[in-house]
């Protein structure tokens, strides 16, 4: 945390998460926009904040987009910010949702993880690991290009096709995946009538892929990259951890970095 407070003790850093926090996603050139200060001043800046993981970045083709990173703040949030606070927050981000156009929204997730990327690909394609994990969901798959993403929520049971298929797969490096739609147990969990629920399914599917990076230094960069949606969903809160009953991408890569740091994938 005395990276992520370091970082954030410099007014121009600040006014850079400022502009993430407004539109997240943004070149370099975008970033420099309207700011007093040189592009080198900036790209100085924008390396100080990725250093501190409050900042991830994701290449768009040619384009490299810089994100706001979540898991540093959260951090802050759970030891620094009292809930009653942090519901108050939630709640005045809700209703900027509510009154903005819905744009394609992309949400980025970066966790640094004592392991190797050959560890770490088990983990995130052998059921037998995602298991332990998912909350004890596998994901079954031959993880080639176009092959379905089966989820099995008993290890004897059946494997469900919920339209899963796999976008890129090069291992040990990079995977990605299309996302399910909103579920009957969903609607259940969250309270929400039969028209709600097909309400809800007519929004357009999402994706999400994994960038693994080797570090050298027996650690291993990993980014989650979820995008497509539409506007701030109910979809995007569960998976950003903002929804009730759901910790969403920050839970969940949680518990894969303990288990992969605790020797539990050989």
């Amino acid at each position: 945390m005395d990276e992520v407070f370091r970082a954030l003790a410099d007014p121009s850093r600040r006014q850079l998460l400022d502009k993430l926090n407004d539109r997240n996603g943004q070149s370099l050139r975008e970033l420099c926009a309207g700011l007093e200060m040189a592009r080198q001043s900036v790209s100085k800046h924008l390396a100080v904040l990725v250093e501190a993981n409050l900042v991830t970045t994701a290449w768009q083709g040619r384009e490299k987009l810089h994100y706001l990173n979540a898991e540093p703040i959260n951090g802050i949030a759970r030891r620094w910010i009292h809930r009653y606070d942090r519901d108050r927050v939630d709640a005045l981000a809700d209703l900027k949702a509510a009154l903005e156009e819905p744009v394609e929204t992309t949400f980025v997730y970066t966790t640094y993880i004592r392991t190797t990327p050959e560890r770490l690909w088990r983990a995130l394609t052998e059921p037998e690991f995602t298991r332990r994990y998912w909350g004890g969901l596998e994901l079954v798959s031959d993880w080639r290009v176009g092959s379905p993403v089966l989820l099995r929520a008993e290890p004897d049971g059946p494997a469900q096709d919920h339209d899963q298929v796999v976008l890129e797969a090069d291992p040990h490096r990079r995977l990605a995946y299309s996302w399910h739609n909103y579920q009957p147990e969903h609607a259940e969990l969250f309270g929400w009538s039969a028209e709600r629920l097909d309400e809800l399914r007519r929004e357009p599917r999402t994706r999400v892929g994994f960038d693994l990076a080797d570090l050298g230094d027996g650690r291993v960069r990993l980014t989650v990259t979820h995008a497509g949606f539409a506007g701030e969903t109910e979809m995007y809160k569960a998976v950003s951890g903002r929804l009730e009953h759901t910790g969403g991408w920050p839970e969940l890569l949680a518990d894969l970095k303990t288990l992969l740091e605790s020797a539990l994938v050989g």
